[in-house]
């Protein structure tokens, strides 16, 4: 049996490299055209490019395995299938799970991969990616001097030639206009026959040295109705501007301003970035909760703690978490309280990312129990109000506004209508705010269980590519990479589609993000036990066989009618 295993391991290491490299590439050129236009003319190094291709291969990786593992499992027991290899070991007594068991176990192994560069490899990578792509859309086109056409790489100035030299450093028919000064009303226009241009101090500056022109200079109307206007003429024998290409130069940003994106962070950040938007959502709701509070005070307030007082006020003026992504509350994460919102109890210690904002508990306690006593004591004088313990039937609130003098109707009526565009102006806020906080955390959660389900998703092609190449019985790269593609193809828009699902609110997170192996799992149990059976995927001989006794069916009936006409 050792030596089957050698040989299913021979078998399927050359394949598994060979597909591995040719989907690792066809996947980095279809994402390389989205990146085309912001890297061509740049004058980026052959080094800066190829680690740019390097950060993309690595974030391409979990993709590209299962697709290598489908190809490769379809070829080599498609191999095995069309010499009657495989037929043989079955007769043998060797059933095809046994055959296929060196196969699982470079699936299980490719799942862990996946899972651990999913994990820790591409979250890095993704991010030196993410600044690298950003530094090199800000930078400029390289300087490019065409003659005849009008270059406006240098800010505030337009450049014509009329023509350059072979050597492109001799110049003639040179234009150049200087809005430089265009914010005080002054136009500068220079003009020269010939000049040279070149680049000095190591590339740093560009000189443009001009003879035998002119500069001209028209300068805003300044004086009573616009007549004082002066022009100004200047001629030059020699004449040097200079400008500076470090706006031409690569920028390189630090790598940590990227860090938030969700494409950039593990499990347990993205874990935490869940759990940072469970407690913005409750802040939230607990703000709109206790500015009702302060139109009905006989409401309890909401006295819990989710965060710092001046972080939740922050929080409140209008800062839109829906990209949030960042933690910053403690390493033991936060409790939940029976809706399942996580808080922190006012008395519970603070934990050691907290200890720099200590709060004052009893002062905390003391502070709400003459709060309380202040509701009680209002409370308890309503009750006592000659209107609360005289009125015998409550007539509405129109008899009580009619009891009021008319300055005094207008006031209340004015005080009730501001009272009710705050809260309404607050209601709309948090719910126009909520709903983008909430996908923000259901892309958290479908992007953290997608990490695992593409680990297993591995393991699953591996029982869909070995008993489809023992059912096909076709070796090669024809046949079995259009059986392969097929699949993968499925497997891809099944993504696609739970994760839009997941995005408008119609599936849970988690559930989307293992749709895709809940779909595929049946389908290769279902193919890996015809595949024992020595079954056909598709069984034709029973269709043949319903069309045949249908067939049959027609022509006893149309003998009998015969039978039935003649006798009569």
């Amino acid at each position: 049996m050792k030596q089957l295993d050698k040989l299913m391991a021979k078998s399927f290491v050359g394949p598994f490299i060979v597909t591995f490299a040719i989907a690792l590439f066809v996947l980095l050129m279809q994402i390389l055209w989205l990146y085309l236009d912001d890297i061509a003319g740049k004058g980026l190094s052959f080094f800066l490019i190829m680690e740019l291709l390097a950060y993309k291969c690595v974030g391409l990786v979990p993709l590209a395995l299962p697709l290598a593992l489908l190809i490769s499992s379809v070829m080599v027991l498609g191999n095995l299938a069309e010499h009657y290899e495989l037929s043989s070991f079955k007769s043998a007594g060797v059933g095809l799970l046994r055959v296929i068991r060196m196969l699982v176990i470079f699936g299980s192994i490719s799942a862990l991969v996946s899972y651990l560069c999913s994990d820790y490899v591409i979250p890095a990578a993704n991010l030196q990616f993410g600044s690298r792509m950003y530094d090199i859309q800000q930078k400029k086109p390289t300087l490019n001097m065409e003659p005849g056409v009008f270059n406006e790489d240098f800010n505030q100035f337009t450049i014509r030639l009329g023509g350059r030299s072979d050597d492109g450093r001799d110049i003639s028919d040179v234009l150049i206009y200087d809005h430089s000064k265009a914010n005080v009303g002054e136009l500068t226009q220079i003009t020269a026959t010939n000049g040279e241009m070149y680049t000095s101090d190591g590339g740093d500056y560009f000189v443009m040295r001009l003879y035998d022109g002119h500069q001209y200079v028209e300068q805003r109307a300044s004086g009573r109705g616009g007549r004082d206007a002066p022009f100004m003429r200047t001629s030059f024998a020699s004449y040097t501007k200079t400008f500076d290409l470090s706006e031409f130069k690569l920028e390189r940003h630090a790598a940590s301003l990227f860090s938030t994106n969700r494409s950039m962070l593990s499990t347990w950040q993205l874990q935490e970035g869940v759990d940072s938007i469970d407690i913005d959502i409750a802040v939230r709701k607990q703000g709109l909760s206790n500015h009702l509070v302060a139109y009905f005070p006989e409401f309890p307030r909401d006295t819990v703690r989710y965060r710092p007082v001046a972080q939740e006020q922050q929080d409140l003026t209008g800062i839109d978490s829906a990209a949030y992504s960042g933690v910053e509350y403690g390493d033991d994460g936060p409790a939940a309280d029976s809706s399942g919102l996580p808080y922190r109890p006012i008395d519970a210690a603070p934990s050691p990312a907290r200890r720099s904002t200590p709060v004052n508990t009893r002062l905390i306690r003391k502070r709400e129990a003459e709060l309380e006593e202040r509701r009680l004591a209002r409370l308890s004088q309503a009750e006592d109000s000659p209107l609360v313990a005289g009125a015998t039937t409550w007539s509405g609130v129109a008899s009580l506004m009619d009891s009021l003098p008319a300055d005094d109707q207008t006031r209340v009526y004015n005080r009730a209508r501001s009272n009710i565009r705050s809260v309404v102006a607050q209601a709309e806020s948090t719910l126009r705010l909520l709903p983008g906080i909430r996908e923000s955390r259901v892309k958290h959660i479908f992007d953290m269980h997608m990490k695992y389900s593409m680990a297993v998703v591995c393991i699953i092609f591996i029982f869909i590519g070995a008993p489809m190449g023992a059912i096909v019985r076709k070796g090669g790269f024809g046949y079995p990479i259009l059986v392969s593609i097929i699949f993968f193809v499925v497997f891809i828009i099944l993504t696609i589609l739970c994760r839009k699902l997941a995005e408008s609110f119609v599936f849970d997170a988690t559930f989307a993000g293992w749709l895709p192996c809940i779909i595929l799992f049946p389908v290769s149990l279902w193919i890996t036990f015809s595949a024992r059976n020595d079954a056909k995927l598709v069984d034709t001989d029973r269709a043949k066989q319903l069309f045949r006794s249908a067939r049959d069916s027609k022509q006893v009936a149309a003998i009998r009618q015969r039978l039935a006409k003649s006798r009569n």
